[in-house]
């Protein structure tokens, strides 16, 4: 088969052995596949990658010197089953699935690993019990972004908004226009959507956020506009304090007013941040955050910074903010993803931007690194397309 090979930095279409898939396991005939963030890092980058993971108790992420095909978000038709599957839908049918599979010596990360060739290919080996029938209401085009809208989904419910509380998104990339897209989905009363990029911002108004700035010009936590429950520096959130104190002892009689404390905190009546969510990764980028989102913010970090990083913890200490670390998502988090994309209830594509074959994925790589024309670009490995 007809597949992309990445060694060296370097992207090579040639081809290759056919695909045998093993026990549990079916092939498919790949119909689309989105070209991911983490592919353009680990490109040139592998190495970084691979020994965080091994520390973090996975050993077979690719290596810079592998030949690897990647490719991990995908949709396609089913053209063969392994030995022990249930064979649960006929040749042809339309589904997508979590980018793993199971081997003897534990799993393996589709299109991240040398054993587990991903869908920058003509076909990819899936799990069967992984796998997940694509409605008919989405195109393959929509399909394709079911993984990357697991990620956000899933941070989004890490980030766990309160009543009335507004959600602050920080970088306006794929997994920024994702998270937008997840939270108004959610429910979020108010978003707001910072970055440096006209052509994000355009993009962040497309998909659902209610303000948007350009933090060269606006800070984001001023453009949300604090409500009454909300305390924009330690001096409000002492102030708010003195106020409600002075007016509970003020009030007649033996009201017992620490139980009206622990009833505001039961009621979600306390002060507190917005939610924020880190989506760009980069080094100083959690520093600069702990400096200046309001207190009790929920910083949820979204972007994969692969570099050491600091802060200043009695910063974080005296806001009193807390930090929530995403990766992934589970199987319930991505069938209930590809549900909400089926209903109508998150619309992904203006996220798309582009399409190319097989013979395209370098010139695309190369094209995403500008922010100012692509957000997600396809591949369809039975396009001749070279150019996006």
């Amino acid at each position: 088969m007809k597949a992309v090979l990445c060694s060296r930095g370097r992207l090579t279409v040639d081809h290759v052995a056919d695909l045998t898939p093993g026990r549990g396991q079916l092939v498919l005939e790949v119909t689309r596949t989105g070209i991911c963030g983490s592919d353009l890092h680990a490109r040139h980058h592998a190495d970084v990658v691979a020994e965080v993971a091994e520390t973090a108790g996975y050993s077979h992420m690719m290596r810079f010197d592998q030949q690897v095909v990647m490719g991990h978000e995908f949709v396609g038709t089913v053209a063969e089953y392994g030995p022990g599957c249930h064979k649960r839908w006929k040749r042809g049918t339309r589904v997508v699935a979590l980018p793993m599979t199971g081997e003897d010596d534990g799993p393996q990360l589709i299109g991240l690993s040398e054993r587990a060739p991903g869908a920058y290919a003509e076909r990819v080996v899936v799990q069967e019990s992984m796998a997940m029938t694509v409605p008919d209401s989405l195109s393959d085009d929509e399909a394709a972004l079911t993984e990357p809208m697991a990620v956000a989904w899933h941070a989004v419910r890490r980030g766990d908004l309160g009543r009335g509380q507004a959600a602050v998104v920080i970088g306006c990339g794929p997994i920024g226009l994702a998270v937008i897209a997840m939270l108004k989905a959610s429910g979020a009363k108010k978003v707001v959507a910072s970055d440096l990029s006209p052509r994000r911002r355009e993009l962040a108004r497309e998909v659902g956020a209610d303000i948007v700035v350009d933090p060269r010009e606006t800070d984001p936590f001023d453009a949300y506009r604090p409500g009454r429950n909300e305390a924009r520096s330690v001096s409000d959130l002492v102030g708010l304090a003195l106020g409600t104190m002075g007016k509970l002892r003020a009030l007649p009689g033996p009201i017992p007013w620490w139980h009206v404390f622990r009833l505001a905190e039961r009621l979600g009546e306390v002060p507190a941040g917005p939610a924020v969510f880190e989506c760009v990764g980069v080094p100083g980028m959690i520093s600069q955050l702990v400096d200046t989102a309001p207190p009790r913010s929920r910083i949820v970090v979204v972007g994969v910074c692969m570099e050491q990083d600091s802060f200043m913890p009695a910063m974080a200490g005296s806001k009193e903010i807390d930090f929530r670390f995403v990766f992934g998502y589970d199987p319930g988090e991505f069938h209930e993803t590809l549900q909400m994309m089926a209903s109508g209830k998150v619309d992904v594509k203006p996220l798309i931007t582009g399409t190319v074959g097989l013979d395209g994925v370098e010139a695309a790589f190369d094209a995403l690194g500008d922010p100012e024309v692509h957000a997600k670009i396809l591949v369809d490995p039975r396009s001749a397309k070279t150019e996006v």
